[in-house]
């Protein structure tokens, strides 16, 4: 026990006695009624602050808005403890209860935050660990002999040192700056999201160029905040060129081809594209490298944004999203070929897909080796759900119709003769 008094006292943290101890007493009191604060505080506005946040922002908030309470909590504590440390000159102990406490709510605010906008723990964590060092260094004066020995300790490159205080700036700086991207584009992209006045397209076009300007800004405050001088950038540029000139050509092609889809809307989310040869998909999604096209059969594929850019490709909604759909079907010569084409209309249009404007139409394509073979040309405007389905349900019905009207439909039929040896006898 009095080694550990004698190290607070090598400390000047000696226990208060008199009048001292009082107000230690009282800032202990003070403390806890501010942590108790945060947490009534947290319980009580924190699930209405974060259902708020979550109703505003959408699926934006989904990470961040089961968090808000805890911030809320933590917030509310350390904005109290900052004014308690403020408020006056406490004695040597009281003032490192409250630097610490201060420290502890500042940093398990960061992580919550950090966490909320999708900063991975082993970066939330450090972070929130220097503030808390910070914090406390701060309240109790020795932030500045800190820095100092931080700032003597460090590596030299050339003509420059980098300190390890240097580093730690350097670190906190990109973390806040990434978090801040990350909840810029959330609030942009939500913004964009609830304008009127924008078609689809439009909007994912406005995010991705909102985004690539919040980097660009949040680079050059980066460069000034880290007091980096542009010129050193002279020889990565050029490195940068070449790279893109010999190993990123297909990225950057594939990048900008992607922004001129979404500008030109040659190509757009919800569009109902042919994959390949025969396969038919609609735009899931228009990334930064590729387009997500998703097929009936669950399949999704990713064909990259200079070939939608350099190749044919047929979409069937470009202008119009009304697709026909041909449906071959065969009936026997001997039967009625009036009343068959009827049949064919009646089956096309009881089926609930198919349009009645355009009209349906039949036409008779070939007098066939077994039967005389015709098209049934139906129109539909919903691609993107299939089309095989129509023509399965349209041949179902017809196949119904042709059975109790006496309708045959052929099948292949050979004549063989057998041709027996002549004997000269």
């Amino acid at each position: 026990m009095n080694g550990a008094l004698a190290w607070l006292k090598a400390q000047g943290l000696a226990i208060p006695e008199g009048a001292e101890a009082i107000e230690t007493g009282i800032v202990v009191v003070l403390i806890v009624a501010a942590l108790a604060i945060g947490l009534f505080t947290g319980r009580r506005l924190g699930p209405r602050a974060g259902e708020l946040w979550t109703r505003h922002l959408g699926h934006h908030a989904e990470a961040f808005g089961g968090r808000v309470a805890a911030i809320v909590r933590h917030g509310v504590a350390a904005i109290l403890l900052a004014i308690l440390l403020a408020s006056g000159t406490w004695p040597p102990l009281a003032t490192a209860l409250i630097g610490f406490f201060f420290g502890a709510a500042i940093a398990r605010m960061t992580v919550e935050v950090l966490r909320g906008l999708g900063i991975p723990r082993w970066m939330a964590w450090p972070v929130a660990f220097i503030l808390f060092a910070a914090t406390l260094s701060y309240a109790v004066g020795g932030l500045a002999p800190i820095k100092a020995k931080l700032s003597g300790i460090g590596l030299p490159i050339g003509a420059k040192f980098f300190s390890f205080y240097a580093l730690i700036v350097a670190l906190l700086t990109i973390v806040c700056l990434f978090a801040g991207i990350r909840l810029a584009n959330r609030l942009i992209g939500h913004a964009i999201l609830r304008t009127t006045g924008f078609d689809p397209t439009q909007k994912l076009l406005t995010q991705k160029l909102a985004a690539i300007a919040v980097v660009i800004i949040a680079f050059f405050v980066g460069i000034d905040l880290l007091d980096i001088d542009l010129t050193t950038f002279a020889v990565f540029s050029g490195a940068l060129g070449l790279a893109i000139g010999f190993g990123l050509q297909k990225t950057v092609g594939n990048l900008i081809a992607g922004i001129i889809l979404l500008l030109d809307r040659s190509i757009k989310p919800g569009d109902v594209i042919v994959v390949g040869e025969k396969e038919v998909g609609w735009v899931n999604k228009i990334g930064v490298r590729a387009v997500s096209v998703l097929t009936r059969d669950g399949k999704e594929h990713l064909i990259p944004n200079e070939d939608l850019m350099t190749k044919a490709v047929e979409n069937w909604s470009y202008t119009d999203r009304n697709v026909r759909v041909r449906v071959p079907v065969t009936v026997a010569y001997d039967c009625d070929l009036k009343l068959a084409q009827e049949l064919m209309l009646r089956a096309a249009a009881e089926s609930p897909r198919v349009l009645d404007d355009p009209k349906s139409n039949v036409w008779l394509t070939e007098f066939g080796e077994n039967g005389v073979k015709h098209d049934v040309l139906v129109w539909i405007n919903d691609p993107q759900s299939g089309v095989g389905n129509v023509r399965s349900d349209v041949l179902n019905r017809l196949w119904v119709l042709f059975k109790d009207h006496g309708i045959r439909t052929p099948y292949p039929q050979r004549e063989v003769r057998i041709v027996g040896e002549q004997n000269d006898d």
